[in-house]
């Protein structure tokens, strides 16, 4: 098996999980986002310093941040962002708006990189992004409510790739040293809630860890769930071109947003019915031309 193949299964393997994941959020809707979110960064750290330690470069989170502490406080925030309203979003019946975010987060960031560092955009990325835009349009006309959830995690998913552009470190220790900087936030959260009566977005009568066997095991694979798909992406990525990775990104929300229709049932109107299929015809165009950039670069 080539190291090519090996990319492109670790990388579709990353988005099947990736859009898989909402299933295991709704398993626990019963617990606060706040609370899993802070769960999601306690065992995300813990898995990623033992990586660390064993590569020896444990030292080198410290050194990042003392080199670029304001880029790496931003990114921390950004994805913490993104991972809460993800968590949101699975819990109170939005993942098929959530689907949405991360089908337009690409044209979004490719918008961001023509206005931000100046990157040249084509004809059909500009037509990608009008019917995005579009689509989005019609969502808020349509349902009488503009899509918070999708935007959200559009924009806060596109500063945080437009961050890690400045940021001189691999992935796997950008994003151990941004766990590392949510957790004393994460750990404070979580004795409140144990020990304070915190209880976030929803009523509680304590933490849910330790409560039963179910909850403490599905909060500890928080960490695997979040830690093992970002090394397999990292892996994946540095095998294949970025435009297979691009390509293969769009099975996430895919899966996403047939987790939600198909199995949560969350409705599917006359609205969406308009507004995916402009979706979908703009991820086509973006991926039509990230081939077409990509073998014109070879």
């Amino acid at each position: 098996m080539t190291d090519t193949v090996k990319g492109i299964i670790a990388i579709v393997a990353t988005c099947v999980i990736w859009g898989l994941s909402p299933i295991y959020y709704k398993a626990l809707s019963h617990v606060p986002p706040l609370e899993v979110l802070s769960h999601r960064a306690l065992w995300s750290f813990l898995l990623f310093a033992v990586i660390l330690i064993v590569q020896r470069r444990f030292g080198q989170m410290f050194s990042l941040i003392r080199e670029q502490p304001v880029l790496m406080g931003l990114a921390a925030l950004m994805i913490s962002a993104n991972w809460f309203l993800f968590i949101l979003s699975s819990q109170i019946d939005r993942s098929t708006e959530a689907s949405v975010g991360y089908y337009i987060y690409p044209l979004l960031s490719v918008l961001i990189g023509r206005f931000v560092l100046s990157e040249p955009l084509s004809p059909l990325k500009w037509i990608a992004i009008g019917l995005v835009f579009t689509a989005v349009t019609v969502l808020t006309l349509g349902l009488g409510v503009v899509p918070f959830v999708a935007l959200s995690l559009a924009v806060t998913f596109a500063i945080y790739g437009l961050i890690k552009k400045g940021v001189s470190a691999g992935p796997v220790l950008t994003v151990a040293t941004e766990v590392t900087l949510v957790l004393p936030l994460a750990v404070i959260w979580l004795a409140g809630v144990h020990f304070a009566g915190f209880e976030g977005f929803k009523p509680t009568t304590g933490g849910a860890f330790g409560s039963n066997w179910r909850d403490s095991i599905l909060l500890i694979c928080a960490g695997p769930i979040t830690s093992i798909p970002l090394l397999m992406f990292s892996y994946g990525a540095r095998r294949v071109s970025m435009a297979t990775t691009g390509i293969a990104f769009y099975i996430n929300p895919t899966l996403q947003f047939l987790v939600a229709v198909l199995i949560f049932a969350e409705p599917f109107g006359t609205v969406h019915m308009i507004a995916f299929p402009m979706i979908w015809a703009a991820v086509i165009l973006y991926s039509v031309t990230a081939i077409r950039q990509d073998r014109a670069a070879r």
